[in-house]
């Protein structure tokens, strides 16, 4: 792990719950917690959401280059995520089946599943980073937590 990571989380978190507290609008949620995400972790090169629309990922607010404008469910690290409902770590993107390349940059990822208060899937986050193996279970735990507190 990374000297520094869990304090760059907590100092996250507070900007997070400080900008999002009483905000009901999911998508200006979703664009504070890119913009701090982004700015505020030192290995995060894209870091976004893809919203669920009519069955399928679209992309919403995100920090870095272009992304994806679509992806389908079950496809890549962000489908594969949406229809598990589970936080997908990848080490190594060239290693995962059917990755999409959406930036040739990209070496790992994280993608979390974001519920909201009904557990219904409203989104998946999705950071990458040019750094293999970047993304651990500190990674995992902490997003995971700061994502249910937010959009729960």
């Amino acid at each position: 792990m990374r000297e520094g990571k869990l304090e760059d989380y907590r100092d996250c978190g507070v900007k997070i719950r400080a900008l999002c507290e009483g905000e009901s609008d999911v998508i200006a949620k979703m664009a504070s917690v890119a913009g701090v995400l982004h700015n505020g972790m030192v290995d995060f090169f894209w870091t976004g959401f893809y919203r669920v629309v009519d069955g399928r990922l679209v992309i919403g607010p995100y920090q870095g280059t272009v992304g994806c404008l679509r992806i389908e469910f079950g496809r890549g690290v962000c489908g594969t995520a949406a229809s598990k409902g589970e936080t997908q770590v990848v080490p190594d993107v060239h290693e995962f089946p059917g990755h999409i390349a959406c930036d040739p940059n990209s070496q790992s990822e994280i993608v979390v599943p974001i519920r909201d208060g009904e557990g219904e899937l409203i989104a998946v986050l999705d950071i990458d980073s040019k750094r293999r193996g970047c993304f651990d279970a500190v990674d995992r735990e902490q997003l995971e937590a700061m994502m249910a507190q937010v959009f729960s």
